[in-house]
C-alpha cells in the first residue's frame, strides 16, 4: 500500500512539473516579438501592422494578468480543487493561442496572448504545486516544490529552439496554432493527474501528533487588510516591482538584443537565461537562510544594477561576442529568479502563516505591474531611440533605489512552522493541506 501511495505522489509531482514546462512559454515572448517585428518591416498583404512602440504590449499585459489572476485562481483551487483549476488554465491558454493564430490584429493579440493566456498561466501555475506537496512529508518539501516550480523557469530551454524552428518552418501564426492545440491537450491531460491524497492521509515520516501539539504558534498572523495598511508592505511591493520588472524587461527583449551578434542563434540566449532563472531561485533560498533575506536581496539588487549598467555599451553592438551576451543573459536571469524565492519568504517572516496565501498573492501583483511597466517602457524607448541603452540606465537606477529601500527593511528571524505547514528554504511557507488555514489552538 505504501508503494502505491509513493507512486501516486511522484505522478502528481511530475504532472505539476509538466504543466509548468508548458506554461513557461511566457518567457519565450522575445522570439515571437522578433517575428512580428520582421513582418511589420517587410509589409505586404497579411503582414502585421502594429505601432513598433506597442510591440511588447501582449507580453506586458500577460505578465500583469498572470499576477492578478493568481488571487482568483487560489480561491478557485480551494473551492474546486487543483484538477479543475488546472484544466481551466489549459483551456484559457489554448483558446488564447488558437485565437491569435488566426489574426494579425493588435487588439486580438493583446486579448488572446495578454488576457486569455495570461489568466490561463495564472490558473495553471497556482494549481501545480499544492497537490504534489500533500503527498510527501515536510522533509521532502524542498525537493518536491523545487521540481514543480523549476518547470516554469526551465521551459524556455526547449520552447525557445522549438519556437525558432517552427517560426522559420511554418510561420508565426501556424506556430501559435500548434502551441495552442498542444498546450490545451497537454495541460488538460496532466491536470487529470493532479489528485489530492484521501482525507486523513498522513505522509510517511510526518510529525507525530504529540510533536505537533508542542509546536510553537507563529508570533504574527496579519490579516490582508491590516497588511495593506503597513508601510512595510508597500516598501516591499516597490522593491519587488523593481526587481521583477527589470528582469522581465530583459526576458521580453533578450532575443532581439542578441540578434545583432548571434543572428538566428539568438534563441540560445533565451534558453540559457532560463537555466540561470531556475538556478537563482535555489541559490537565493540557501543564501537567505544563511545570511538573512534582506542581505541576500541587497546583494542581488546591487549585482543586477551592475549587470544592467554593463549592458549599456554591450547590447546592440555588432562587435559584441556571443559568449559575453549569453553570460550577461544568464546572470540577469539568475538575479531575476532570486526574486521569486526571496519575496515569498519575506511575506512569511513579516506577516505570518495564517494568511500566507492571500498575503503573498497581493504582494505578487507587483511582479505583474513591474513586468507591464518596464516592458512597455523599454519598447517605447527602443522605438523612439533605436537603442535599449536608456532602458538599461533607468533599470540600473531603479535597482539602486530598490537596494537603498532594502537596507531599511526590518524583518524578524523566521519562526518554526505550524503543524501542517511545510516550509521550503527560499520559497517560504506552503500549507500542507493546499491553503486551508491552520489554527494552532485546534491542534492542542
Amino acid at each position: 500500500m505504501s508503494q502505491v501511495v509513493k507512486n501516486k505522489g511522484w505522478t502528481v509531482t511530475m504532472a505539476g512539473l509538466g504543466i509548468n514546462l508548458a506554461l513557461g512559454i511566457l518567457y519565450t515572448w522575445s522570439i515571437f516579438k522578433g517575428a512580428i517585428a520582421e513582418s511589420i518591416q517587410a509589409g505586404g498583404a497579411g503582414a502585421f501592422n502594429w505601432d513598433m512602440a506597442k510591440l511588447n504590449d501582449p507580453y506586458a499585459i500577460c505578465c500583469m494578468v498572470f499576477a492578478f489572476s493568481m488571487i482568483l485562481a487560489g480561491k478557485c483551487q480551494d473551492k474546486l480543487g487543483p484538477k479543475l483549476t488546472a484544466m481551466i488554465g489549459g483551456v484559457l491558454v489554448g483558446i488564447g493561442f488558437i485565437w491569435i493564430s488566426q489574426t494579425t490584429s493588435y487588439i486580438a493579440w493583446v486579448l488572446g496572448f495578454g488576457v486569455l493566456a495570461g489568466a490561463g498561466i495564472g490558473f495553471g501555475y497556482s494549481s501545480a504545486t499544492p497537490p504534489a506537496l500533500k503527498w510527501f512529508p515536510a522533509a521532502k518539501t524542498g525537493l518536491i516544490a523545487g521540481l514543480v516550480v523549476s518547470g516554469f523557469g526551465l521551459a524556455s530551454v526547449y520552447i525557445a529552439p522549438l519556437s525558432q524552428y517552427l517560426v522559420g518552418s511554418v510561420g508565426l501564426q501556424s506556430s501559435m496554432m500548434i502551441f495552442g492545440i498542444a498546450f490545451l491537450i497537454v495541460v488538460c491531460a496532466l491536470a487529470m493527474m493532479l489528485n489530492n491524497p484521501p482525507k486523513g492521509y498522513v505522509p510517511a515520516g510526518a510529525s507525530t501528533a504529540k510533536a505537533a501539539a508542542k509546536a510553537p504558534a507563529a508570533e504574527k498572523n496579519v490579516a490582508p487588510m491590516d497588511m495593506l495598511r503597513t508601510g512595510g508592505f508597500w516598501k516591499l511591493w516597490f522593491i519587488y516591482f523593481i526587481g521583477a520588472g527589470a528582469g522581465l524587461m530583459v526576458i521580453g527583449n533578450v532575443a532581439e538584443m542578441a540578434k545583432l551578434s548571434m543572428g538566428e542563434a539568438a534563441f540560445i540566449a533565451v534558453a540559457i537565461m532560463a537555466i540561470g532563472n531556475a538556478a537563482g531561485r535555489v541559490v537565493a533560498g540557501v543564501m537567505s537562510d544563511k545570511i538573512g533575506r534582506s542581505n541576500t536581496l541587497l546583494i542581488m539588487l546591487v549585482l543586477q544594477a551592475l549587470l544592467m549598467a554593463a549592458c549599456i555599451p554591450i547590447v546592440g553592438s555588432e562587435n559584441t561576442s556571443a559568449l559575453l551576451l549569453v553570460l550577461l543573459a544568464t546572470f540577469i536571469g539568475f538575479n531575476y529568479g532570486t526574486n521569486l524565492s526571496l519575496f515569498p519568504s519575506f511575506t512569511k517572516d513579516m506577516w505570518g502563516l495564517k494568511n500566507f496565501g492571500i498575503n503573498y498573492g497581493l504582494l505578487f501583483t507587483s511582479w505583474g505591474v513591474g513586468g507591464f511597466v518596464m516592458s512597455r517602457l523599454s519598447q517605447m524607448v527602443m522605438a523612439s531611440t533605436g537603442s535599449f541603452a536608456s532602458s538599461f540606465m533607468i533599470s540600473a537606477t531603479l535597482l539602486i533605489i530598490g537596494a537603498m529601500f532594502t537596507m531599511t527593511l526590518k524583518t524578524k528571524p523566521a519562526e518554526e512552522p505550524l503543524p501542517g505547514v511545510m516550509y521550503q528554504p527560499g520559497l517560504g511557507a506552503t500549507m500542507a493541506d493546499g491553503g486551508e488555514k491552520v489554527d494552532a489552538k485546534k491542534k492542542k
